[in-house]
């Protein structure tokens, strides 16, 4: 399998995707509850906007630590002076 020595190298920002799952986790359960208790469908819809938050606060930290890492790797050795492109492209990811 090609990822699997993306899958082995330890990402420092796993915590906090960790930290978001489980938020969302958490969130979804209220909701499940909510709906079996015949909420309100505006109480509903706000817990499941919760829950879309923390997921794609997750993804966003997965996806910008990926390429920030692949980034690194692809580019090798570069002189000090010439990484200042590569820390501009890697700035951009936190728009994503």
């Amino acid at each position: 399998m090609q990822d699997d020595v993306h899958a082995r190298i330890h990402h420092h920002r796993h915590p906090e995707v960790i930290t978001r799952l489980k938020r969302a986790e958490g969130h979804l359960r209220s909701t499940i509850e909510m709906v079996v208790n015949v909420r309100s469908c505006l109480d509903i819809a706000q817990q499941l906007q919760a829950v879309e938050g923390a997921i794609a606060n997750a993804r966003k930290i997965l996806i910008q630590e990926h390429i920030d890492h692949c980034l690194e790797e692809a580019a090798g050795h570069i002189p000090d002076g010439s990484r200042q492109l590569l820390a501009e492209f890697k700035a951009m990811t936190k728009f994503l």
